[in-house]
């Protein structure tokens, strides 16, 4: 089980009132929010390994560098060294060393790469999994790695992590009518304001479905741009020949990576905490209390 850890914290973050708060006020409804989604998900689903994934960089310069707008009405501050601000509200910034740091003291695995999204850690631990794969996400961009014949799939929250919709190939086919690498395809010609991707203008989800469907892939659909006797519209033909430069260089942006560096890790699920002393203290400190406690108990199971 690979969680897409930053997009499950901003859910709990919103889901969990902040009046849920530290012994000194500082609230923790993220962190604890956190903690009970990682609890029901080891409950429901008893998998034998399990790897927070982290955002090292939020905005990886390399995608940047090919489509300026990716990511870019997210920064909060610009950064000469290092990776750009994202902007995230004044009461979750603080929270996030606590997620880390609960972590590592519990002993699940958690993953970041310098240079790279947490998609693109997912991405490459998906490549090298030698049996099934459940991706837990709110972001449907991963929806691109569905896979029915290594048995890799997205539970996407739609209620907290209680109620999950299981994503495979039949699903994704019925709502997009594209399978897991078609779904990149799909994402780049329709565009994602969310992540600033412009898409090519006038090409909606449904023709770029049906163009998919028609013509197979991307390679396929700008081939039939340059064949006079392929059944583009005069309209497809030209905003599709008018975008052939973001074409060319979409695809390294939205399709995750498979080839992260990644560190030394043990993804095993622990039965007991790395640090019980580190993790009492943290306990106390941020009155993890409940949360922590249920946690606990799941992994001893």
């Amino acid at each position: 089980m690979l969680l897409d850890t930053a997009s499950l914290y901003f859910r709990a973050y919103y889901g969990v009132p902040d009046s849920v708060k530290a012994p000194d006020g500082t609230p923790v409804n993220a962190v604890r929010g956190l903690l009970d989604f990682i609890a029901r998900l080891v409950q429901d689903r008893r998998p034998d390994d399990l790897v927070a994934c982290m955002d090292a960089d939020w905005r990886p310069a390399w995608r940047v560098e090919l489509i300026p707008s990716y990511k870019a009405h997210r920064v909060a501050v610009e950064t000469e060294a290092g990776p750009d601000e994202e902007e995230v509200p004044d009461t979750l910034s603080p929270q996030v060393p606590v997620i880390e740091a609960v972590l590592d003291a519990l002993g699940i695995a958690r993953v970041g790469v310098a240079g790279y999204e947490a998609d693109d850690v997912i991405g490459t631990l998906t490549g090298r999994a030698a049996g099934p794969v459940d991706i837990v996400t709110g972001d449907r961009d991963l929806y691109q790695l569905v896979d029915d014949a290594r048995g890799v799939r997205v539970l996407y929250p739609l209620k907290g992590v209680g109620t999950l919709q299981v994503t495979d190939e039949a699903w994704l086919r019925g709502k997009y009518g594209v399978d897991g690498p078609g779904y990149a395809d799909l994402a780049l010609l329709r565009g994602d304001p969310s992540d600033g991707l412009p898409g090519v203008p006038g090409i909606g989800e449904k023709t770029a479905a049906k163009l998919l469907d028609t013509y197979g892939d991307l390679a396929g659909i700008m081939a039939a741009v340059d064949d006079p006797a392929s059944g583009l519209t005069p309209a497809q033909r030209r905003r599709l020949a008018e975008a052939r430069e973001y074409v060319a260089v979409a695809p390294k942006v939205v399709r995750v990576a498979g080839d992260v560096p990644l560190p030394e890790h043990d993804p095993a699920l622990p039965s007991e905490p790395r640090d019980p002393a580190g993790l009492e203290a943290l306990a106390a400190r941020w009155g993890l209390g409940g949360s922590l406690d249920r946690l606990l108990a799941t992994l001893r199971d």
